[in-house]
């Protein structure tokens, strides 16, 4: 290999953002999307003419990097119309505390007055502040870790339905610090979640911290179209690669795939990294997007939507969508957006449309005053969307980046994170790789030079 073409494999936040960052470097990406347009999950569907984001609809502004690429990029990000969320309960709908990081509060008296969960429930829950920290180094998941510290009826009922959710996954399954290492931070430097939530609280007041969410003005597709337009004829669309043996002999590959899909491509390369990647699990959801009519919006309670506990309802969590992202357009009717599925729960995502409607329908309707059918109503499903960060999900990536054939990289939400800041991140960090590997390989060949 030689010179500086590179080929990135996906078009999405991740592919788009190495292909970007490569630019910057002077050296010339080229980007194969399989799909008819580039921007993997940032996307939105038309409902009867009106715009409603199917995936991430902002991304968290205290991890800097996609707000830094909005900047580079002159896109404007703006903060949300509205700010707090409410837990499902069987009383209807229980604010969470304001400012408890991951939704831990962050006192004693906070933790008292927990919503949606029992006082008996509430005094486990407080015996975090006494119990011991635990340091044998053994990875616990999410759900070990909560547990231990919380108790099971704050974890199920108040912080799983909120963290799980992130990941559309199993508490019990997903890797404590592959998800959530503050957590695993807290309790090692506080040694208690309820002292590191206060902790972190202070913190961020320290920084005189602006909005937990941003997006771009306009929505949140604004900056993949921005980066598709500043890559130009460099992205190619509806280009499905079957095999690496037909790219036209790059010096670099980034795959930018699932990992799934990373793995079928590289299975003949590099078999050990191709089995790491396959056993990454993944999980299908849906969104079922909701528009009711004019006037309906002043039903919605003031905040930006609701988690659900497993199992309690068909969705995971409902987004007010008009109240959050308010816009002109919509005038003054309800928008909302319920996610289905997660894991263990993936059957749902196969019910017919109509069916995950009028569900979805009814239980919005059941804790707030809407009526019991939208106007107007869409279903979008991702299937093998979200992947899952089990037990020795770290060690995992670093296996699968070591056993890849030098010049083969990979970037992703299946190695960087599943937000998009994260997936940013991972981005710049892959192109640094790449732009190094393609400065050895020219010191490499300048040196063979008779």
């Amino acid at each position: 290999m030689g010179g500086g073409r590179v080929v990135v494999v996906g078009g999405g936040i991740a592919g788009l953002t190495v292909a970007y960052r490569l630019l910057r470097r002077g050296i010339d990406p080229l980007v194969l999307e399989a799909s008819d347009r580039p921007g993997g999950k940032l996307r939105s569907i038309e409902v009867d003419g009106l715009r409603v984001e199917v995936g991430p609809d902002a991304f968290v502004a205290r991890k800097p990097w996609a707000v830094d690429l909005c900047g580079e990029l002159a896109v404007p990000t703006v903060a949300p119309g509205a700010t707090g969320s409410y837990l499902w309960t069987e009383r209807g709908l229980e604010p969470f505390p304001r400012d408890a990081p991951f939704g831990i509060p962050g006192d004693i008296a906070e933790v008292l007055r927990w919503p949606g969960v029992s006082s008996r429930g509430r005094r486990r829950a407080a015996r975090d502040l006494l119990i011991r920290t635990r340091r044998d180094g053994v990875e616990e998941t999410l759900g070990g870790l909560l547990r231990r510290r919380l108790g099971d009826e704050a974890t199920e009922r108040a912080v799983a339905p909120l963290l799980a959710g992130l990941y559309a996954g199993d508490v019990d399954r997903l890797s404590a610090p592959a998800t959530f290492p503050e957590l695993v931070a807290w309790e090692s430097a506080q040694g208690s979640l309820i002292r590191g939530s206060q902790a972190a609280r202070r913190a961020t007041d320290r920084a005189a911290a602006g909005p937990m969410f941003r997006r771009p003005l306009g929505g949140i597709e604004r900056l993949t179209d921005t980066l598709v337009a500043t890559l130009g004829d460099r992205v190619r669309t509806d280009a499905a690669v079957a095999s690496l043996d037909e790219l036209a002999d790059p010096d670099a590959i980034v795959l930018a795939t699932p990992a799934f899909e990373s793995g079928r491509l590289v299975r003949e390369r590099a078999p050990h990294a191709a089995a790491e990647l396959a056993a990454i699990p993944y999980v299908s959801t849906a969104v079922v997007a909701m528009v009711y009519p004019q006037g309906s919006q002043a039903s919605l309670p003031d905040g930006t939507g609701f988690v659900v506990p497993r199992g309690m309802a068909p969705m995971t969590a409902c987004t007010w969508l008009s109240s959050k992202w308010p816009d002109d357009g919509w005038g003054t009717r309800a928008v909302l957006r319920c996610y289905v599925g997660a894991a263990g729960e993936e059957d749902v995502v196969d019910a017919p449309d109509a069916d995950l409607i009028d569900a979805c329908a009814r239980h919005v309707a059941a804790v707030v005053p809407l009526p019991d059918r939208p106007e107007l109503a869409a279903v979008h499903r991702w299937p093998r969307a979200m992947p899952q960060f089990e037990r020795g999900h770290l060690e995992r990536v670093v296996r699968i980046r070591e056993g890849l054939p030098a010049g083969i990289f990979v970037a992703g939400s299946a190695y960087d994170g599943v937000g998009i800041p994260d997936a940013v991140r991972g981005a710049g960090e892959t192109a640094e790789r790449v732009a190094a590997f393609l400065g050895a390989s020219r010191r490499s060949d300048e040196e063979t030079v008779p």
